[in-house]
């Protein structure tokens, strides 16, 4: 009889990184719970953490690729699969060059390793400038204003919430989504801990959301109004003389420009557009700069509008005016033990961010980070010309439903020549591939978080090795993608024979770089030490080894290396987040970039949309729910079951008015699209704003998701406009957006 085995893991779900204990017998997941001992969650679990074991189980979930045939897509061999695609996208780039092949990059590829580390690697071998991704359907202008302040798109200073005494949330919702470029597992017993230590939580946000509800103060706004009010805020901080720039001082540049660029934006000219009195906002304005340690975070609500990146820049503006900046209670740069941007290279100086450095062929929108805005992806596959897609590879992404406009988007991916899907369900998106080649179950994947230890609460350092092993005849998700790099390239190495040259390269590269802490070392001897691990592994113990925390291949004994890990399953406490400035900083002048001329800029269009009027329109915004993640948890029954999570939020005074009762149908209308959905009357949501989640409309014919089927709720997102963009970060507009409402 199979023993029972307790194993140990990193959630790999969502952005809290939570520790989990999981009882396996087999190949059969048992109970998972919270690690107690875990460094970092210390026990905290959530819903999507337990659901991991339907996730592993699902029957739908894709376990062999799917090769269309005679218009059906049939279950094929992984032989048969990549002999397809090279036979299909050899002769395209033949005819059409590698500006012809487009990718787009989901939400899920942020959360496995072997994504993470091999994507890059693909993306240069396809060599081409139409590469897409979720990031300018989500958090673009965050990442914009992180490089143009302090010179690397990944430089985010997060709330030190657990020494905080004032946390201002703008546009999020943690107990929801626990934390989103904020790495922060139970949120609310942090909030609780916050609280009993004297501290105050203030929520400004058009909905009485799980977060507001345990807030101080809760300050409704109406929904695209965040960058008056956070020009606003930034003006009484200077009127009533609140500057306090504290110890980043001397490192701050544009303090006066800022001064300027909201002169015009006193707490009387934008109480109309916000709904908030200006005595409200200049009380906001006094607390928090009286605050000894204060943090004023906001998030995803901030950042898909229509001015999302002068949204996301003034939050930055208003922590570094009052002092906040690196200093531990307010806002802080984590130190990730690897691979993090801002812990690497020359200290202070770096070469920041250039934006517009090209433009979509079509309609001229501008690069950022080297992508292209997704609402521009139809256009381009559908416009003929020198440079059209001809073929598309999705990674992980379902952008029917994500992106603005997927009926047409879906339309567009059926007029391709060719399209490759890389992800574990046949989905509204990859029900339009040619080949679909299935993901791994996170427990057959080894975890690391890159990213989110770079927005983390504290450093700390945890690994987790696969829980299963692979089916014989699969390959790895690193492998697929040294594949797929092979076959546009037109390369015939073995992934094996790419992955070697690939570490032997990084490895060259540090040892001939002047200041490197593997400068001059013997690269056959770095080399051989390193291949006690492959692939994935492989990296990330070089990673790790010369990473701030590293053991330096011996140097520093007491450093980290991927055994390390691998032998303290609970992972390994590097302490609280200290400060990191100026060191932290990238940009050419090696300054704090407060008023850079980019968003300088874009305040005219500011000043002009002041006088914009939807009054006569109802305007929606999003939501999440705490058991799921955007579109792919839809289908466990976990994450479904319970009251429907797809429903019209609205407010009693709008529903009276429309002749609504609790459970209508309501439609609801944008953009020559109307979707139906069913009407909940609440009072947590202002008048005149209404509120459908994200991520739902599982009702398209061709797909294999049987529980999301059953309850597929409606695409809200079919009703923002694909034409309108926030223009610095090409972010889609997703919030604020004006709709009619009616019975249906």
């Amino acid at each position: 009889m199979t023993a029972t085995e307790t194993k140990y893991r990193i959630c790999p779900v969502c952005e809290a990184t939570c520790g989990l204990q999981i009882d396996v017998k087999g190949r059969e997941v048992g109970d998972i719970r919270g690690n107690a001992n875990d460094v970092f969650s210390h026990g905290y679990i959530c819903p999507k953490g337990v659901a991991l074991r339907e996730l592993d189980s699902d029957p739908d979930r894709l376990r062999r690729p799917l090769v269309r045939r005679g218009g059906e897509l049939k279950e094929a061999s992984w032989d048969e699969a990549f002999k397809e695609i090279e036979k299909r996208v050899r002769p395209l780039l033949t005819e059409h060059g590698n500006g012809a092949m487009a990718a787009y990059l989901g939400n899920p590829s942020a959360h496995k390793v072997e994504l993470q580390l091999y994507i890059p690697v693909f993306l240069k071998a396809l060599a081409t400038r139409q590469i897409y991704s979720a990031s300018t359907l989500d958090q673009m202008p965050k990442q914009v204003t992180n490089g143009l302040m302090y010179g690397h798109i990944l430089s985010a200073a997060i709330p030190d919430i657990d020494r905080c005494d004032h946390l201002v949330i703008m546009g999020a919702n943690p107990m929801a989504s626990n934390g989103s470029l904020w790495t922060v597992p139970d949120f609310r017993g942090r909030v609780k801990a916050l609280k009993a230590r004297g501290g105050k939580l203030t929520v400004i946000d058009p909905k009485k959301t799980a977060t507001a509800k345990l807030a101080d103060t809760h300050i409704p706004v109406v929904p695209g109004t965040d960058a008056y009010l956070l020009a606003s805020i930034v003006h009484a901080l200077y009127a009533e003389d609140l500057i306090d720039l504290g110890a980043v001082g001397a490192y701050v540049s544009g303090v006066e420009a800022v001064r300027e660029a909201v002169a015009s934006y006193t707490p009387e000219s934008v109480a109309e557009k916000t709904l908030i009195e200006p005595d409200t906002i200049r009380q906001l304005a006094r607390d928090f700069a009286a605050s000894d340690a204060g943090a004023f975070y906001g998030r995803i609500g901030t950042c898909v509008q229509e001015f999302g990146t002068l949204a996301s820049w003034l939050v930055d503006v208003i922590n570094i005016l009052t002092g906040n900046l690196d200093k531990p209670g307010g806002v802080m740069f984590p130190k990730a033990v690897a691979l993090q941007g801002n812990s690497s290279g020359n200290p202070r100086f770096g070469r920041g961010l250039t934006l517009g450095r090209w433009q979509s062929r079509v309609r001229g929108a501008a690069e950022a980070m080297s992508e292209i805005p997704a609402v521009c992806l139809a256009e381009e596959i559908e416009t003929p010309g020198d440079g059209q897609i001809r073929a598309l590879f999705t990674l992980a992404g379902n952008p029917v439903l994500s992106a603005p406009n997927g009926a047409r988007l879906a339309r567009a991916l059926d007029s391709l020549d060719f399209m490759v899907s890389i992800d574990i369900y046949l989905n509204e998106t990859t029900r339009h591939a040619d080949v679909i080649l299935p993901g791994t179950s996170p427990l057959e994947s080894s975890h690391f978080d890159i990213g989110f230890n770079q927005f983390s609460i504290r450093n700390t350092a945890r690994f987790s090795p696969a829980l299963f092993p692979y089916a014989d005849d699969r390959p790895s998700e690193w492998e697929i993608m040294l594949r797929l790099a092979a076959i546009v390239s037109g390369s015939n190495a073995t992934p094996q024979e790419m992955d070697d040259d690939l570490i032997r390269g990084k490895v060259q590269a540090m040892a001939k770089k002047e200041g490197s802490a593997l400068a001059d070392q013997d690269v056959d001897e770095l080399y051989d030490m390193l291949s006690v691990f492959n692939g994935p592994e492989r990296q990330l113990d070089l990673a790790l080894r010369t990473g701030p925390f590293g053991d330096l291949f011996g140097a520093n004994p007491d450093g980290l290396n991927l055994q390390t890990l691998i032998d303290t399953p609970d992972g390994v406490d590097l302490g609280p987040l200290e400060p990191r400035m100026p060191d932290v900083l990238r940009t050419p002048s090696g300054m704090i970039e407060l008023s850079p001329q980019e968003l300088l800029g874009d305040m005219d269009r500011l000043a002009a949309g002041l006088t914009a009027n939807t009054k006569e329109k109802m305007l929606l915004i999003g939501r999440r729910h705490v058991r799921t993640n955007n579109s792919w948890m839809h289908n466990l029954p976990l994450s479904a079951k319970g009251p429907n999570k797809c429903t019209m939020e609205i407010n009693t005074q709008d529903a009276e008015r429309l002749g609504l009762q609790d459970g209508d149908t309501a439609a609801v209308s944008n953009n020559g699209q109307t979707v139906n959905v069913v009407a909940e009357i609440t009072d947590d949501i202002m008048p005149g704003v209404i509120s459908i989640p994200h991520g739902f409309g599982h009702s398209v014919s061709g797909t294999n998701m049987q529980v999301a089927a059953d309850r597929p709720g409606v695409n809200s997102n079919l009703l923002a406009d694909d034409q309108k963009i926030d223009p610095l970060s090409g972010n889609a507009i997703l919030n604020g957006i004006p709709v009619t409402v009616a019975a249906a």
